[in-house]
């Protein structure tokens, strides 16, 4: 797990400026809240705010991260003063963190900025169940939000804005369709009643942390489109949870809450949450549960006894969320599989043309951008394969085949690597038969997409031209993609 998080490829140092900056947004938050005179659940509220402010927002342009932004207050204060108003009546507070969470899900379906609204209003009322948000405290935790989204943006679009040639952080878009036919509905239904069971059977683990299982409920939802990667998320989420707990136990229970030593700590956290995110869920969720311990060391309330209780409500949400997959609207792998396989193939050609006119010299060609969004697209394939190549799956044939298949787009991506690397050397120049491997790059492409036939030339190019070396290279991964993903008969790729 260690290994996947730092030896994964990070193509423009994306994974490390997006941690970089979230210690420095989020670090910020916390300063300003402090030099505006908020107590400890003020300045814990603004730092989360700053968080989900720079994890969550996604949008293609930066312009559109901005207006996400300025909008993340508008959905999620008046969430927070009815969290706060029904504190004292437990019946309605249930009954609005199940609305919030199911419209929460349901805002997926506008993309991007729905997806982040929806995140952003949820975790302000788990928050206020978090930090037992009175309606005395409302003005306060109110003013810290807006602080920490300000001084998060303040970060994001003014002192480090990397993003301006870099694609959007791909969001799960499933299929269109009306009614219950259309997923983010499905889901929505599935999350609200997951997380029906989790408020339940969460207050009768604890009446006092329950909200931890609906926490749980929610975010093994989060990114996930099918019945396999929500299954698979549960199980990561445990395991990160239990590795987390027993890290906790060797430096957040012995820190105790002491300032300097918590502080440094939390920012190791922060990194590690925004760093490891798009390649291992089960570290993010150490450093997710590492942080939460911290907190609670802050708060004077961290104990063994109080994490043993964490495990116990984060596996009631996850059988929460497990079941409702399962019984409630089930949603299956193999089409969100297809989809997600077929738009990393188009991407692979989109990489190859757009290397190729910058080794011919074309102006303003830069496939950069092309591979962090290739890289961001494979990372939401192993997502989707992830149920097929899980150790506990039963069926081998379909393992295999899954795994050669990550194999293969794997291949694809380090010859895109390469290839790109050659074309960013000034000295490089311009082959006429790169336009022809170009071509053959793209008629594979088609064929893998479309079900035709995938033919592989016999001569390979000599060692000393790198660029069609690794075209050809490319062209051979392609051409191997069309046994497993079922190329020409038109099977559902990576099986049914």
């Amino acid at each position: 797990m260690l290994k996947r998080v730092f030896v994964a490829p990070d193509p423009g140092r994306t994974r490390l400026r997006f941690a970089a900056r979230a210690v420095l947004g989020i670090g910020l938050a916390v300063v300003v809240c402090g030099l505006a005179g908020h107590s400890l659940a003020g300045a814990v509220t603004g730092g989360l705010a700053a968080l989900l402010a720079l994890f969550t927002v996604s949008d293609a342009t930066v312009r559109g991260q901005a207006v996400t932004t300025a909008l993340l207050p508008v959905a999620g204060l008046p969430v927070l003063a009815a969290a706060a108003g029904l504190h004292d009546h437990p019946v309605a507070r249930d009954l609005a963190f199940l609305a919030v969470t199911g419209a929460g899900v349901y805002a997926r379906r506008w993309g991007p900025r729905g997806h982040s609204l929806g995140v952003f209003a949820f975790m302000t009322f788990f928050v206020a169940q978090f930090l037992h948000a009175t309606p005395g405290r409302l003005p306060e935790l109110c003013a810290a939000v807006l602080l920490s989204v300000l001084a998060a943006a303040a970060v994001r679009f003014g002192l480090w804005c990397y993003e301006r040639r870099l694609p959007p952080a791909v969001v799960p878009a499933p299929p269109g369709g009306t009614g219950l036919a259309r997923i983010t509905t499905r889901q929505a239904v599935q999350a609200t009643a997951g997380a029906g069971f989790a408020l339940v059977v969460g207050q009768l683990v604890s009446g006092q942390r329950w909200y931890w299982a609906v926490g749980a409920t929610w975010w093994i939802f989060v990114n996930t489109t099918s019945r396999g990667e929500t299954l698979v998320r549960g199980f990561r989420r445990i395991l990160g949870t239990v590795l987390g707990i027993g890290l906790g136990l060797l430096l957040a229970v012995p820190v105790n809450g002491a300032a300097v030593p918590t502080a440094v700590l939390a920012a190791v956290c922060v990194f590690g949450i925004f760093y490891s995110a798009a390649v291992s869920y089960t570290w993010m969720m150490l450093c997710v549960t590492l942080l939460a311990e911290l907190l609670y060391g802050l708060l004077g309330v961290l104990t063994p006894g109080l994490l043993a209780l964490r495990l116990a409500e984060t596996g009631v949400g996850a059988l929460g969320a497990a079941l409702a997959v399962v019984l409630v609207l089930p949603v299956t792998t193999h089409s969100v599989t297809d989809a997600w396989i077929q738009r990393a193939l188009r991407c692979v050609h989109a990489c190859t043309a757009e290397a190729a006119a910058r080794l011919a010299g074309t102006e303003g060609a830069d496939p950069a951008p092309r591979v962090a969004e290739l890289e961001r697209l494979l990372a939401r394939v192993r997502l989707s394969v992830a149920p097929l190549v899980h150790p506990l799956n039963p069926v081998l044939g379909r393992k295999r085949r899954a795994r050669r298949v990550l194999a293969l787009l794997d291949d694809c991506a380090r010859e895109i690597r390469g290839l790109v690397a050659v074309a960013a050397d000034p000295e490089a120049s311009h082959d006429a038969r790169l336009a022809a491997a170009c071509w053959r790059v793209e008629a594979a492409v088609e064929a893998l997409t479309g079900g035709g036939a995938v033919t592989l030339r016999e001569d390979g190019p000599p060692a000393a031209e790198p660029a069609l070396a690794h075209l050809y290279g490319l062209e051979r991964a392609l051409a191997e993609l069309a046994a497993p993903l079922g190329a020409p008969s038109g099977s559902p790729l990576v099986g049914a």
